[in-house]
């Protein structure tokens, strides 16, 4: 029989799924949800329950009160498991790490919808959003170098991959913050909209994922991560087997319907959108 779950614990993430979303949210506000290592285990329980349901085919994920997340919890996360040894650091360590690489190679689509405080290391989820939308008010910082550290735990890594190597690099020496717009222009996010329509955009955004084809999403999504770690030729040839892979485990056989709607019934445009998958 597995342990009971911490009723306390069970609350510092909460998910609901409405219409094919699965709203997934960091719930610790009265912490600006900073991530503790209850929030990073029941966020892998959270990532568990969802992934492989039929009624989610795109996750969001957010966070409560006002902010998205102000990073790791330095009490929680760093003090108290160096204060238990070794052992309690590494579990910790692998708590955290555990549910970002979850997140990050995820079954289904996912979008960050950040508002707020997004510090250190909540980069290394919002890394793992395959798509990220915030707030023009919203807050990014790599505040380490200001306290003595370096941006560790997916953190530099995040900029270095997603920024150009300047902004990169001003950005992890100088500890200064970004808004919204900045982080679009750094390319952190895709998009940066007023606060009042920062939840409308998501979900248009979402709700246009759920009319394509979800075994072709995530084929794709994992295809552009995996091929910008290779050079043309590697890259090439992973693609020629992704495809004949999806060809075979796409059950709804979307390539030859497509194909088709467009061929045969002249009902489908691809470049005006997507098939009828009805």
């Amino acid at each position: 029989m597995p342990e009971p779950i911490d009723p306390d614990e069970a609350q510092t993430a909460t998910y609901v799924v409405e219409n094919g979303i699965a709203w997934l949210s960091f719930n610790r506000p009265d912490k600006r949800n900073a991530m503790s290592r209850r929030l990073n285990r029941q966020m892998m329980r959270c990532l568990d329950e969802l992934e492989f349901r039929d009624d989610v085919g795109v996750l969001v994920l957010r966070g409560e009160g006002d902010a998205w997340s102000a990073g790791m919890d330095l009490q929680e996360y760093f003090r108290e498991p160096e204060a238990e040894g070794f052992e309690a650091i590494r579990r910790s360590q692998m708590e955290s790490y555990g549910w970002f690489r979850r997140l990050r190679e995820f079954e289904k689509v996912t979008i960050a919808m950040v508002h707020g405080w997004c510090f250190g290391g909540a980069y290394a989820p919002l890394y793992a959003c395959d798509l990220a939308f915030c707030a023009d008010d919203a807050s990014f910082g790599l505040s380490e170098v200001n306290w003595g550290i370096l941006p560790g735990g997916g953190a530099s890594k995040v900029v270095a991959d997603l920024m150009p190597m300047r902004d990169a690099m001003y950005h992890a020496l100088m500890g200064e913050n970004l808004d919204g717009k900045q982080a679009e222009r750094a390319r952190l996010v895709n998009e940066s909209l007023p606060a009042d329509q920062l939840e409308a955009r998501v979900r248009e955004v979402a709700e246009n994922l759920l009319q394509k084809n979800w075994a072709t999403l995530k084929a794709t999504k994992r295809t552009v991560r995996a091929v910008r770690l290779m050079d043309y030729d590697q890259a090439l040839d992973y693609q020629v087997r992704a495809q004949e892979a999806l060809m075979y485990i796409d059950e709804t056989r979307g390539r030859q319907e497509a194909m088709k709607q467009f061929l045969d019934d002249k009902t489908f445009k691809p470049g005006l959108g997507h098939y009828d998958k009805a």
